[in-house]
């Protein structure tokens, strides 16, 4: 039975080269079995219905005399072989036969990877490549043919019938020089041509362009969509620059198309072959916590907090000298790959079908644009998608045009300029509003989107009606998903010093921020909280935090998000001054359950509020801390075992109980216990474990 194309072959990240092929260490009798079954298996293949079809079709038919022909030759081996006075196997192949059986053993391996790389390639990567496929195919059947001329028919004994099929066969294969369809060739001339005429910013012809794709069997949005993730899989396989941003060009050909002829779609439940990243649940540890998408590059910064390079180097570029999740100030801005993860990651989007390597190249250099043609195709695609939504009266069809702009805005940072040049912010502040669930989420994620470009940030803050449309989202958005993604606006938007400060004075957006903390499920939890952390970290932002009651927030949430919520706390402490600490007092018992159950990177922030808090605070909270059964114990546990931070903040907690136990309140509300040594204290604190 034929094989279908969909069951012919599972995808494969990366192809094996022609030298990982290696022959099977059987004995004659089970490899010549081997390569019975292994052409048999080739020769049930269907050919490809376009693109190389005669080449496809020409080996698998010569793959299909081979088996008759190993058939054959195993008839023989299994009816001569045996002994009958002795009912034993006594006679083998000679050597040089099954020297040859070995080597015809690898070919037939390369040629169903070839043919498996046919059927699962992107059809235009394959038109682009036609003639390397077309030789690869002519090198092979040259291979056979060598391997069959000398393979030694007289020493096997074979009868006449068998001898002529094998001279058959090797005359088949003894072909003069590769073959490429006038056809492909004619086709891909086309492509080339328009290609190049939209790198001049010429519009291709509808027509021409529909005929293209109807010749490539890409009749529908699903399947261009299908080509799409076919192509950027294929980048995966390659090695040099060019060959990936001709790859992109192309994606950037196919996309246009897409939308031109086939319009807007709208997200399928079920990928066939790979999903994208914001289609899962993405582990939190995996998301970078400026940009919250996937890293695909994580570094390690000087407080041991790991963000993507990308996103990290625009936060230094933009001006900061301070960890974006912790607020402290940075020792220096130099930046250590996280190989683990990154190892961890990869994995992990291998399990989810997710591709890890990104289709993004640094298409610019030394400011000028290198890719043209990917650059041009997506400011057609962009001019096609905005004038269709300025015209479209339906809500269904805006949502499929607006979804096209999210995933558009989320390839790179070129798409992102373009969409917000072309406009597009007035018109996704008007689908904001409306009762339509995917449509509120598709805008608010394009705006998501378009803001982690700086200069579109600008733009946000300054279209009219953008920023409240994000707030109003924000605060009564019809999903928790628009609202977690409105969240992660305010966020995205917070990497400006001057919009910290300016979001941090509006109470909408504080008020919005803390109830989706309190109320949301897990992700959007998340999302709040990462905008504010980021608003903690301005002085003026705090007080109006306080006010709209994050202390009680983190109290609410710290069990079951213990990290986001101390660290959160920790900079509300130190930023707040003595109302933050006040506020505070009720978590000293909370705080105390954290050091001792909590992660690591939980029990470093902690450890640091306390200590803010028994600073600022005096004896009072000294008191309230040293009535915690076992805190010495665990204090010292965190100094033995501790991060480096932990174990510096931690000595000094145990300075500050210790001093309070000999009576030195002043000295403790002044901090002037930080340069005690504590082994000189005579008192110690003894508290039942």
């Amino acid at each position: 039975m034929a094989v279908s194309p969909e069951e012919s072959f599972p995808p494969r990240k990366r192809r094996p080269s022609a030298n990982s092929f290696v022959a099977p260490n059987l004995s004659d009798h089970n490899l010549l079995q081997s390569l019975l079954l292994l052409s048999s298996e080739i020769s049930t293949l269907q050919p490809l219905l376009f693109l190389l079809k005669k080449n496809t079709s020409s080996i698998i038919r010569k793959s299909k005399l081979l088996s008759i022909l190993f058939q054959e030759i195993n008839g023989r081996d299994c009816s001569s072989s045996n002994d009958p006075t002795t009912s034993r196997h006594v006679t083998g192949f000679p050597p040089s036969a099954v020297l040859c059986f070995d080597e015809l053993y690898i070919v037939l391996q390369r040629i169903k990877t070839l043919l498996e790389d046919c059927r699962n390639c992107s059809k235009m990567w394959l038109l682009m490549q036609i003639e390397v496929f077309s030789n690869a195919f002519h090198e092979l059947t040259l291979e056979l043919a060598i391997l069959l001329d000398i393979l030694p028919a007289k020493k096997l004994k074979l009868n006449d019938d068998v001898q002529e099929l094998l001279i058959l066969v090797t005359k088949q294969c003894s072909e003069n020089s590769a073959y490429v369809d006038p056809k492909d060739q004619d086709l891909r001339s086309q492509v080339v041509e328009m290609l190049d005429r939209i790198e001049r910013e010429i519009v291709p012809d509808q027509s021409k362009l529909a005929e293209i794709f109807d010749k490539l069997t890409l009749r529908d949005s699903m399947s261009c969509r299908d080509e799409i993730e076919l192509l950027e899989e294929e980048i995966q396989s390659q090695t040099d620059e060019k060959s990936k941003s001709d790859i992109i060009a192309l994606i950037g050909f196919v996309r246009y198309a897409k939308c031109v002829l086939y319009g807007g779609s709208t997200p399928r439940t079920n990928s066939r072959r790979r999903r994208a990243a914001a289609d899962v649940s993405v582990p939190a540890d995996f998301r970078c916590p400026i940009s919250l998408d996937l890293m695909r590059d994580p570094v390690v910064v000087s407080t041991g907090q790991t963000y993507d390079r990308s996103s990290i180097t625009l936060w230094f570029e933009s001006g900061h000298t301070t960890c974006p999740k912790t607020g402290q100030t940075l020792t220096h801005t130099e930046l250590t790959p996280n190989s683990a993860l990154k190892n961890l990651i990869a994995m992990w989007c291998r399990e989810q079908k997710i591709p890890f390597e990104s289709t993004e190249l640094n298409v610019k250099s030394n400011g000028i644009v290198t890719n043209k043609t990917t650059l041009e195709a997506t400011k057609m695609t962009v001019s096609f998608l905005i004038n269709k939504l300025k015209a479209s009266q339906s809500v269904e069809t805006a949502n499929r045009l607006v979804h096209e702009l999210r995933v558009l805005a989320k390839t790179d940072s070129d798409s992102r300029a373009c969409i917000a040049e072309a406009s597009a912010l007035p018109l996704l502040v008007k689908l904001l509003g409306l009762e339509h669930p995917s449509l509120q989420v598709n805008a608010v994620t394009t705006i998501l989107n378009l803001s982690i470009l700086e200069a579109n940030k600008t733009r946000i803050m300054e279209t009219d009606g953008v920023l409240n449309g994000v707030i109003e989202v924000l605060r009564s958005g019809g999903t928790w998903e628009a609202k977690g993604n409105a969240a992660a606006t305010i966020f995205s938007l917070t990497g400006v010093p001057a919009y910290k400060k300016r979001l941090a004075r509006k109470t909408r957006v504080v008020k919005g921020l803390m109830d989706l903390a309190r109320e949301g499920p897990t992700n959007s939890k998340r999302d709040a909280l990462v905008a504010i952390l980021n608003l903690a970290g301005d002085r003026e932002a705090v007080g109006k935090l306080i006010e709209g009651g994050v202390v009680e927030m983190v109290a609410e949430i710290m069990d079951g998000l213990m990290e986001e919520a101390v660290t959160i706390l920790e900079v509300v402490v130190k930023k707040g001054g003595l109302v933050a600490v006040a506020a505070a007092y009720p978590l000293i018992k909370k705080l105390a359950v954290v050091l001792r159950d909590g992660t690591d990177r939980a029990r470093e922030s902690a450890a640091a509020t306390l200590v803010n808090m028994c600073r600022k605070g005096g004896s009072d909270m000294v008191a309230e801390l040293a009535t915690v059964q076992g805190i010495e114990r665990v204090i010292w546990e965190i100094m033995g075992m501790g991060t480096g931070r932990a174990r510096r903040k931690a000595a000094t907690l145990l300075r500050v109980l210790r001093r309070w136990a000999a009576g030195l309140d002043a000295e403790v509300a002044s901090g002037a216990y930080s340069d005690v040594n504590m082994n000189t204290t005579s008192t110690r604190i003894v508290l039942p474990g």
